[in-house]
């Protein structure tokens, strides 16, 4: 195969500097149009010219198993564009995971013949025909790409969790608001059958008075001291995957697993991520948020403790937590990260005056008392929420222009219920909140993480 194209390679750049780099080609284009039928082809059941242009950021594991075979199977979207900064996963035809991906969920790699390939986003965010985006990079890359994504005029559909600080997601959700533009946080959770039944139970009075919310999490890493120094990979444009993030020596298992697709190593280190409680801990708190009616807003009191490794490690996140939140409604919520749960391993249990229900990922089951509960019927007008594969509540939002099951709002509360835990944890002291301003209130040094860990500026659309 010939080598993907490629834009220049890109510097690092400061947070200011980035976003104005951005800023010219995001000017420069106006709200989403029609993609041509010469860019896109023939085929499919939709007209060419009313498919939507999506372009891929990310071609990491969770994308490629996840992501990309949702959009590849849209006759409504076409994949104009891909971007990864290792540039083997640029080679679509050779790439082993895709191929998997093909034979599994039923897509063509001749789909893809033609396709714009960069290891540069901004590069994909200046081409016309791109329409909206699927963000699916590292933790510390979703805000600064989704803000500019937005500047550009596109819909984005965008990994959470959505930031790494409180601060940071206010600044995307209100970015978002502000541009009317189609906005989907990526979670699977609420397309879960039984997870969305449990929730459909709980909204609708099946259980009684909501009272108490238990949820988990599992922990994967274990801690790890500072690496030696290693050559970077010269498929790997490392400076580009570092991006807004602190300048740090290449070695393997701060970034992932070299030309393969195992687990990535980013996920313990905080400068790219915070690991089990805000990243896969989105999962259980999203449904949390939901069944207690409180996706735009949040708790008003949280404590709680953690086992966290010294900051100067290079896998630093906590590896265990117990929390303890309180709402303005009088419901508990119990949250817990374990590493003695098994791989993917999460409950999410309400219990109410009149019964519980208890939903699992992993197992895919879901309990309750009384057992007459898990044939309970809830009307569609009772509880009036699509359910739908995640990737296609956001298609058919960019087409009808309508607002998304987790829009950045929501995301952002979601993703708050994380951080107010992982700040808990580090001050070891019960906090008191306000979702409405969004502040520990009479702490100063709480309201600092707030903004951000020590060394993170918070990003702002105005930068």
């Amino acid at each position: 195969m010939s080598q993907p194209k490629q834009v220049e390679p890109a510097v690092r750049l400061s947070r200011r500097g980035f976003l104005a780099a951005t800023t010219a080609a995001g000017t420069a284009l106006a709200l989403p149009t029609l993609v041509p039928a010469s860019a896109l082809g023939a085929g499919g059941n939709t007209a060419p010219s009313e498919r939507i242009g999506v372009a891929i950021i990310g071609l990491g594991r969770q994308c490629v198993a996840r992501n990309l075979p949702v959009f590849m199977r849209s006759a409504d979207c076409q994949v104009v564009a891909v971007c990864d900064v290792d540039r083997w996963r640029l080679d679509i035809e050779g790439n082993p995971a895709i191929k998997q991906s093909t034979k599994r969920d039923k897509w063509s790699v001749d789909q893809l013949k033609g396709c714009f390939r960069t290891t540069d986003f901004r590069a994909v965010l200046a081409r016309d025909d791109v329409d909206a985006v699927m963000i699916s990079t590292p933790d510390h890359w979703h805000v600064p790409i989704a803000l500019a994504a937005i500047k550009a005029g596109k819909d984005v559909c965008c990994e959470k969790p959505l930031a790494l600080s409180i601060a940071d997601g206010r600044a995307l959700a209100d970015a978002a608001a502000k541009s009317k533009c189609v906005f989907r946080t990526d979670s699977e959770f609420r397309s879960i059958p039984h997870l969305f039944k449990a929730v459909s139970l709980v909204r609708t009075g099946k259980i009684g008075k909501l009272h108490t919310i238990r949820i988990s999490v599992p922990i994967y890493w274990d801690s790890l001291p500072m690496q030696p120094a290693m050559p970077v990979p010269p498929d790997l444009d490392y400076d580009m995957w570092l991006g807004p993030a602190a300048q740090a020596a290449y070695t393997e298992k701060r970034v992932h697993p070299n030309r393969t697709y195992g687990r990535p190593y980013w996920y313990s280190n905080r400068d790219y991520c915070d690991g089990m409680i805000c990243n896969w801990g989105y999962h259980p708190t999203d449904i949390a948020q939901w069944a207690n009616n409180t996706e735009h807003t949040g708790p008003v009191e949280v404590e709680g403790h953690g086992e966290i490794p010294p900051a100067d490690y290079l896998w630093n996140v906590m590896l265990g937590f117990q929390l303890r939140y309180r709402y303005a409604n009088g419901v508990e919520m119990f949250f817990e990260g374990r590493k003695e749960y098994s791989d993917g391993q999460s409950y999410m249990r309400f219990e109410g005056s009149e019964g519980w229900i208890c939903g699992w990922y992993g197992p895919d089951r879901l309990e309750a008392e009384p057992k007459s509960l898990l044939s309970a019927e809830v009307k569609p007008e009772d509880f009036p929420f699509p359910l739908k594969n995640e990737k296609r509540d956001f298609i058919d939002c960019v087409k009808s222009r309508g607002r998304t099951l987790q829009d950045a709002e929501v995301g952002h509360r979601t993703g708050t219920i994380g951080q107010l835990g992982w700040i808990a944890c580090q001050l070891g002291r019960k906090l008191s909140w306000d979702p409405v301003q969004e502040q520990f209130v009479g702490d100063e040094e709480a309201n600092r993480l707030v903004r951000g860990n020590p060394g993170r500026a918070p990003w702002s659309i105005s930068d």
